[in-house]
């Protein structure tokens, strides 16, 4: 259910067209909420049928022209109570927590894999952490200080936390696995 919100969300911060929100969610609401192209023109379609979008009007021919989208006060009204509902944290659900689980009783021999398995997975989040922190470097500065501004650094200081948490969690799992 949040695709949709977060459509609304990104078309609040600037109206735009499918590939450009395409792009944002690979620059920045991707980070922390994915979507392929093929999901978001689907919700843009639903959200312009329950009248909570619309396209705007193009000063280029409607053929072959890309439709640039704004938010309707329906869409706002629903965002807004999406933003106050209740919803219960989700479960970890995590194939390498399991199968690094499994190790114990697998046997030696499964240790080899799941070392090499580990060491990618600390390489990728420590090259997502250097990205965060590129971003913060960049992005939030001392001028940057509107409401809006600090909510979206407390976003980005979310996964900066996160990736550190999994950068220290490796790493000691694979010093673990070093002393067996």
């Amino acid at each position: 259910m949040s695709l949709p919100h977060a459509i609304l969300t990104a078309l609040l911060e600037k109206p735009s067209s499918g590939l450009e929100l395409t792009r944002r969610f690979d620059r920045s609401i991707g980070y922390f909420w994915s979507a392929t192209h093929q999901q978001i023109y689907r919700e843009l379609g639903k959200l312009e049928e329950a009248g909570q979008i619309r396209a705007l009007r193009s000063a280029e021919p409607a053929r072959g022209g890309k439709k640039e989208y704004e938010v309707l006060p329906a869409g706002r009204v629903e965002l807004a109570e999406w933003v106050g509902r209740s919803e219960e944290p989700k479960p970890i659900r995590d194939a390498l927590l399991l199968r690094l689980r499994a190790v114990a009783v697998a046997g030696p021999d499964a240790v080899a894999g799941i070392e090499k398995e580990l060491g990618r997975h600390l390489a990728l989040h420590e090259a997502q952490l250097a990205e965060y922190l590129d971003m913060e470097r960049r992005q939030f500065g001392p001028d940057q200080d509107s409401e809006a501004d600090r909510l979206r650094y407390l976003v980005l200081r979310g996964g900066i936390e996160l990736e550190r948490f999994w950068t220290g969690w490796l790493t000691e799992a694979l010093a673990t696995l070093r002393t067996r």
